[in-house]
Order: C-alpha cells, then sequence, then structure tokens
C-alpha cells in the first residue's frame, strides 16, 4: 500500500518546482504573456497541496472548504491559461460559475451531511471532469501546434479525467473504503500518484507547447527578415536601374542641349552679320538707329553669354559667376536697353533706385533677371499700363522689386509659378513658355538669392527678388538655394 502523506509531499514538491520553472519561462518571454496564467495554475495546486500537507486529521469545517477551493482554482486558471495559450477564446467566466456552483454543493455537503465522504468525491470528480473536457475541446480545436502533439495532450487529459471517474465508480461500488473513515487515508494514495505523474506529464507537453511556438515565431521572423531582404535588394535594382536611366537621360539632355545652343548661335550669327551689313550700307546712320545697332550688340553679346555659361553650369553642375561689384546705374541702363529697341520704354518708371555700394555678383545674370521680370510684367499689363521698378538695400539685402497693374495671378495657380513650363490660367491666351520665372528663379540661385510675387493692392503683381550681402566673390562656386514664396 503506498503511504499517502510521502506521496502527498512527492506531489507538492514536484508541482511546486513546476510552478517555479513556469514563472522563470514567463520572465524569459514576456510576450508569451498566457505564460503567466499556466505559473498561476501551477501555484495555486502547489498552495493547495501544501494545505492538505498541514491540516490535521481532524481538520475544522471551513478548512476542508478552504483546501478544495485553492486545489480548484489552480485547476481553473491552468484550464484558461492552455486556452489562451493556443489562441483559443478564454473561458474563465464559464470556469467561475462552474467553480461557485462547485463550491456551493461541496460546502452544503460538508455542512449538513459532513461523514459522507463519497458525496465530495462524486462533486469533485464532476468539476474536474468538466474542466478536463474544456481543456481537451481547446486543444483539439487548436491549429498553432502539431496533430501528434495535440493527440498526446489529448488522451493525458483524458486519463486524469477517467481516473477521476474510476475513484467515484470505486466509491460507490465498494462505499465501505469511505465510510466512518478519516478523510483522506492510503485508500486514496492511488489517485493522488496517477496525479503525481499526470501533472509531471502535463508539464512536459506543455513545456513542448512553448517551444513550438518560439520555433514558430524564430521561422516567421527569419521568414519576414528574407522577404524584406529580398525586398531591400529588388528596390536596390530598381534604384540602380533608376539612376542608370536617370544618368542616360541626362546624358541626351546635355547631348540636346548643346545642339540647341548650336542651332541659337546660328541665328545670333545671322542677326550679327545683318547689324554688320547695316552699319556697313550706313556709313553715318542716325542716332536713334545707330542706339538701336548698339542695342542689338549687347543682346547678342547677353544671349552668347547666358549660353556659355549655361553649357558650362551643365558641364560642373554649378553655375559659374563672374563677379564684380555691381554699379547700379549701369546695371539699369542695361536692363532698359531691350525695350528701348521695342519702343516700351515708356512704360518703365524707375522709383526708389538706391546706388547700393559692396554688392558683388553677376552683373548678366541679374540684368537677365531684371529683364525677363520688366518683359513679364509688360506683357501681362494693359497697354500704356506703368511697371514701376525699384532698387534698395533693407537689412543686409539687395532688392530688386517689378510692380505692375496688370491681369494678376489667381490665387489657385499661386503656388505653381516658377515650376518649368507652367502658366497661369489667365495667361493662356499671350504669348510664352512658362520658362522665365524658372529662369530667373535659377540665375537667382547661383547667387543664393530667392524669388517671390504676390499680388499688388488694387490689381497686378509685385516680383521681389532679394539677394543677401556681400554676394559671390570672384572664383566662388554658389550653390542653388531657390525658395519658392509666392
Amino acid at each position: 500500500m503506498l503511504d499517502l502523506k510521502t506521496l502527498l509531499v512527492l506531489e507538492f514538491c514536484i508541482t511546486a518546482l513546476l510552478a517555479i520553472a513556469w514563472i522563470l519561462i514567463w520572465m524569459a518571454w514576456r510576450h508569451l504573456y498566457q505564460l503567466k496564467f499556466l505559473a498561476a495554475g501551477f501555484t495555486a495546486i502547489a498552495l493547495g497541496l501544501l494545505l492538505l500537507l498541514e491540516r490535521g486529521p481532524d481538520p475544522a469545517l471551513w478548512r476542508i472548504v478552504t483546501d478544495n477551493l485553492v486545489l480548484k482554482i489552480g485547476l481553473v486558471l491552468l484550464a484558461d491559461g492552455v486556452a489562451r495559450f493556443l489562441g483559443r477564446p478564454s473561458f474563465i467566466k464559464i470556469g467561475i460559475v462552474f467553480l461557485a456552483l462547485h463550491i456551493l454543493f461541496w460546502t452544503l455537503a460538508v455542512v449538513y451531511v459532513p461523514a459522507d465522504l463519497a458525496l465530495r468525491i462524486h462533486l469533485s470528480t464532476a468539476f474536474t471532469v468538466v474542466m478536463m473536457g474544456l481543456l481537451a475541446r481547446s486543444v483539439y480545436l487548436s491549429h498553432t501546434q502539431s496533430r501528434f502533439l495535440r493527440w498526446i495532450t489529448i488522451g493525458l487529459l483524458a486519463e486524469y479525467a477517467g481516473a477521476s471517474l474510476l475513484q467515484s465508480l470505486f466509491v460507490y461500488w465498494v462505499p465501505a473504503t469511505v465510510e466512518n473513515g478519516p478523510i483522506l487515508s492510503n485508500v486514496n494514495a492511488w489517485y493522488f500518484f496517477q496525479g503525481t505523474l499526470f501533472i509531471t506529464a502535463l508539464f512536459i507537453c506543455l513545456l513542448c507547447m512553448v517551444s513550438m511556438r518560439l520555433f514558430a515565431d524564430l521561422q516567421d521572423r527569419n521568414t519576414a527578415l528574407a522577404n524584406e531582404v529580398a525586398e531591400r535588394r529588388r528596390l536596390e535594382v530598381e534604384l540602380s536601374a533608376s539612376l542608370d536611366a536617370e544618368r542616360a537621360a541626362r546624358e541626351e539632355q546635355n547631348l540636346l542641349m548643346h545642339m540647341v545652343s548650336h542651332e541659337f548661335r546660328t541665328p545670333l550669327a545671322a542677326i550679327r552679320y545683318a547689324r554688320d551689313m547695316i552699319e556697313a550700307v550706313l556709313e553715318r546712320p542716325p542716332q536713334t538707329v545707330a542706339k538701336r545697332l548698339v542695342g542689338i550688340d549687347q543682346s547678342i553679346e547677353r544671349m552668347t553669354m547666358l549660353i556659355d555659361r549655361f553649357l558650362a553650369g551643365q558641364k560642373q553642375e554649378e553655375g559659374i559667376l563672374e563677379s564684380e561689384e555691381l554699379d547700379i546705374a549701369k546695371l539699369m541702363e542695361s536692363v532698359t536697353q531691350p525695350f528701348i529697341l521695342t519702343g516700351q520704354e515708356g512704360q518703365l518708371r524707375f522709383g526708389n533706385v538706391e546706388q547700393v555700394r559692396g554688392y558683388w555678383g553677376d552683373p548678366e545674370m541679374l540684368g537677365t533677371v531684371l529683364i525677363n521680370l520688366i518683359d513679364n510684367a509688360l506683357k501681362y499689363s494693359f497697354d500704356d499700363s506703368p511697371v514701376e521698378i525699384a532698387v534698395f538695400e533693407r537689412k543686409n539685402i539687395l532688392v530688386f522689386q517689378v510692380s505692375d497693374r496688370g491681369i494678376g495671378v489667381p490665387e489657385a495657380d499661386r503656388g505653381h509659378l516658377g515650376r518649368r513650363y507652367f502658366r497661369a490660367s489667365n495667361a493662356r491666351g499671350r504669348t510664352g513658355t512658362g520658362l522665365g520665372l524658372h529662369a530667373c528663379r535659377k540665375l537667382l540661385g547661383y547667387h543664393n538669392g530667392t524669388l517671390s510675387l504676390s499680388p499688388r493692392p488694387g490689381g497686378g503683381t509685385v516680383a521681389i527678388a532679394r539677394l543677401p550681402f556681400p554676394g559671390p566673390r570672384p572664383g566662388e562656386m554658389v550653390g542653388h538655394q531657390m525658395e519658392e514664396q509666392v
């Protein structure tokens, strides 16, 4: 005959060690939060066994109820923890309902028929069978574990439920084994012995489930990492192809620009030849004709300079400036010349033009900026509407301001002005390419300057170019800082 006291000590020690093991496992893998329910279940069962060991041969009725309650709470926590771990819905509420009914009937049995130990055994068997059935159902419906491991666990749970039923049947068939005897005797030793084997085997099954879960998580992470590496490689290939295509497009663009610049030089040469022929035919041309011939010379030189600078910038990816200290009066004179040739100088109003000293920049580039801004103002102004030009210094900033009383810019289009080939919706009926403001921003960018356009009160537009002092010195390479402030 097995000694019940020794079996209780053995089962308590094993269960306590398993509870400590689950606590350590949960602390090591906190992301598997369900493991804390398993740890709590094993801890409660170990505590219940300790209470059974500690009580005397004739315990009080409340003590009998308390010991049984602790053991059953451990079983509920264990079953609920397994269900959560396997990804099944929690049945903690169902477990609490059955636990409450069990304790109610168990308490009534202890109070009103304390000598009927068989009744309490039957109630415990019913509760155990229900919890094992719920646990077996969770394991059966789970798809996160292998079929072999699930059936092993289900068989183990069925064995424990069967042992509980066998104990009840034994008591029912041989009631003399529990009549007038102590509450716990060596007759129950076989049941606690198989319980020790069950709790150990269940721990092994659950540990295998955790290992498989961790292995599956590791496989998922490895798969995700492999997919990410493959995706990055694909993106790297696409990026490399995109860079190659961009490089090819850039080379083609450079070739095209060289061809276009060459085609520009041909009509410029023809214009210069025609100008020389006029000068040769007219030995002493009138003053107005001579002034226009000088203007033609200056325009040809400016166009040739811009082509040369642009091609140099294409090769070195930076603008090469021919900086000098800016002479505002001379700059205004060169800016006015093209409009004298077109007979539009009468619309220009030079108001606040200060002789600013100490600014270094490329006069040809800045002159081209002003000519483009004035040309835009004249193009989109009404007939004989004046265009006001101002040059001044404010807070160590050189400011060029061109104001008109023209058609203005619709509010919806202001954020797009200055983009290549963009034209405002109300300018479609007038000639233009949408490159003037873009060219202005590019040339100002070589000077770290900015361009802003804003509506003028009463109608029209105010274009303001801002250039920080002291400007780029001779030979200095300056990058583009073209801010769009519209």
